[in-house]
């Protein structure tokens, strides 16, 4: 295939990667044709809402990005086997979850819409097609891909339609949520693994529209696909890591943020994923530490598999923390008295709630018979009632805990006895705390897991006040 041939794009997954990074290449690529596939009708039909607002993934600057592209070379739809017989290149970005059954339950990956968009791929097909992993996938799954590939590579041939052949190629994401389109605009560096040059060099062109030569790496396959695990263990690594020494900050009175401060002037460190908080979420650190995990017991490397899987086992008791620290401070029960949670997002700026340390935090307070009062300006009440396993009110004037959703943090704090901090959303940190503290439920607490509120103004307005990693 010449480097100039690629003039049509398929990705099959519209979710929080296919939909920004297929934006970005057809905003950055005028001349190639981008469509967008998903089973999912109702989510297509959010990514052609007329009103931008509406998109199903909420990052800034997204639909700006896609108001410009979409309906002049950038399509959704979900007509798939049509969009992969037009392409030149086909994109893999479907959901890999942690296996909830079977061998490898709770570790290892789900590859099952993987394969199944590799079959499609290879029925739907014509001619020579690039095929471009960027889920996030185990380290030899372009293996499994090429396997069903090959299987119909040479069929449909015929005067109109050339034997199929294709591709593998890795390139994996490296994205964080609230700052995916500023990633993908200004990349640190676009990963391309592959056996065949020719491909790579291929969708290195379509990168080479915006992003500078030198940040564009070639690799094996292999240690494309490893890359991308290594490099999520160890941005969750530094979170667990700061928030062990938080808890010892708190133990001993030193300050976190203080620790923090020096260790990150140091250049061999860095202060980047240095601030203490409830824990890490989002879509890929617990479940792509929990597949290295996997495989290092797979290959027999037992030592090095317990190492990462603390990484996660300290994540858990951070989040278990915080919630018998509130209890514990309100007097030992939380039974029946209403709290208000500051934000439910994994992080601010998205909407994304997946393995969001709210979720836990909430659920355990929940289960001590907790009156949750929850604000988070992109989370929806339905969003929130699957994450905690009940519609909102269910409990209430029983003894079970229950929740609701509100609009603002006065609502929240109204007859509470403490208000939580979980999302460091930016309405957070210009709180009116006199107002505030004037309808909470005296003495009145503020718990900031992230570091985000006034703690001086919150005491001087009469709030007790705890701040992750304080003594």
């Amino acid at each position: 295939m010449g480097l100039s041939t690629i003039r049509s794009i398929c990705c099959i997954g519209a979710g929080y990667v296919g939909g920004p990074t297929m934006a970005v290449i057809a905003d950055r690529c005028p001349d190639v044709q981008v469509t967008v596939v998903d089973l999912s009708a109702e989510r297509i039909a959010a990514w052609n809402s007329a009103d931008l607002s509406r998109l199903p993934v909420y990052e800034p600057g997204l639909d700006a990005v896609v108001g410009r592209a979409r309906g002049r070379n950038l399509h959704f739809s979900t007509a798939v086997e049509e969009a992969i017989a037009a392409a030149d290149l086909v994109f893999i970005s479907v959901n890999t979850p942690t296996k909830t059954k079977g061998l490898g339950a709770g570790q290892a990956s789900d590859l099952k819409w993987v394969e199944a968009s590799a079959r499609t791929v290879a029925k739907a097909a014509q001619g020579h097609t690039i095929v471009v992993e960027k889920s996030t996938l185990p380290v030899r799954t372009a293996e499994v891909i090429q396997q069903i590939l090959s299987a119909s590579e040479g069929s449909g041939v015929s005067e109109t339609q050339p034997a199929k052949s294709f591709s593998v190629l890795s390139n994996p994401e490296f994205l964080a949520e609230g700052t995916a389109i500023a990633d993908l605009e200004k990349p640190d560096r676009v990963l391309i693994g592959g056996q065949d040059p020719e491909a790579i060099e291929a969708l290195a062109a379509i990168y080479g529209h915006w992003v500078a030569p030198q940040k564009i790496l070639r690799t094996n396959l292999w240690s494309s696909e490893l890359s991308k695990l290594t490099a999520n263990a160890f941005l969750a690594q530094r979170i667990s890591s700061i928030n062990s020494i938080a808890a010892f900050c708190e133990a001993t009175g030193a300050n976190v943020r203080e620790v923090a401060r020096a260790i990150g002037a140091d250049s061999r460190i860095g202060e980047k994923f240095l601030q203490a908080g409830p824990g890490f979420g989002g879509s890929c650190f617990k479940k792509d530490i929990l597949n290295l995990v996997y495989l290092c017991r797979h290959y027999g490397l037992e030592e090095v598999a317990a190492y990462w899987e603390q990484v996660v086992t300290l994540n858990h008791w951070q989040q278990q923390r915080i919630a018998r620290l509130v209890i514990s401070n309100l007097f030992g029960t939380v039974s029946g008295k209403r709290i208000g949670v500051l934000g439910f997002a994994f992080k601010a700026d998205t909407n994304d709630t997946r393995e969001s340390p709210a979720i836990r935090i909430c659920r355990e307070l929940l289960e001590e018979g907790a009156v949750l009062q929850i604000v988070d300006p992109k989370v929806s009440e339905s969003q929130m009632a699957k994450d905690l396993g009940q519609p909102a009110g269910a409990g209430e004037g029983d003894g079970d805990g229950s929740w609701q959703r509100v609009p603002e943090v006065l609502q929240a704090a109204s007859g509470a006895d403490a208000l939580l901090l979980l999302t460091e959303w930016q309405q957070f940190a210009v709180i009116d705390w006199p107002a505030v503290a004037a309808v909470m439920r005296q003495p009145a607490w503020l718990f900031d897991a992230r570091a985000k509120a006034d703690g001086a103004l919150a005491r001087a307005a009469g709030l007790q006040v705890w701040t992750v990693g304080e003594g």
